[in-house]
């Protein structure tokens, strides 16, 4: 009981946004999950990317602020992987990205 309550009143408990803003942010995370089984066509590559930078630039945020908040770091690492795997799935629907297979077919 003690530890519960010494985490509930930590700088990083749920009493602060050190908590619930990471809690809020692992819905990008889902929602990227769910949109993998969406086809590629209808990715926004520019969405994507907007996300991608996004969560770079938090995952530092995350790392540089005291006390260091390893909750919105895990959340962003998460969320970068996800929306570099749609941004190479978008890539790969627009012609940008070719296999090896690929390129041997069409030569």
């Amino acid at each position: 009981m003690a530890s519960f309550k010494a985490f509930l009143n930590s700088p990083v408990g749920p009493k602060t946004t050190h908590f619930w803003g990471p809690i809020a942010n692992w819905g990008f995370v889902i929602s990227g999950l769910v949109d993998m089984q969406k086809p590629a066509e209808n990715i926004s590559g520019n969405m994507t990317g907007a996300l991608c930078i996004y969560s770079g630039l938090f995952m530092r945020f995350a790392w540089m602020v005291q006390p260091r908040n390893y909750l919105l770091l895990a959340c962003h690492a998460s969320n970068e992987t996800v929306q570099l795997y749609q941004f190479s799935r978008w890539a790969k629907s627009q012609g940008y990205l070719q296999g090896k297979d690929d390129k041997a077919v069409s030569q």
